[in-house]
């Protein structure tokens, strides 16, 4: 369902981290963190991070 690079976003959001942090983490621009989290928001149908997390529990993905 996600892209490597989806995951490893999906990881460090589940860990708290915030855009800034995860673009300098994978060095890659905030814009493309933006773009990633949009995209696996439409893909998994959650709104938040929040949502997003109970996602992951329920699936055991965290």
């Amino acid at each position: 369902m996600l892209t490597k690079r989806e995951k490893e976003i999906f990881n460090l959001l589940v860990n708290e981290y915030q855009t800034t942090e995860i673009a300098k983490r994978l060095d890659i621009s905030p814009h493309t963190v933006s773009s990633h989290r949009k995209n696996i928001f439409q893909k998994t149908g959650t709104n938040s991070v929040l949502q997003l997390i109970k996602l992951g529990l329920e699936k055991g993905w965290v």
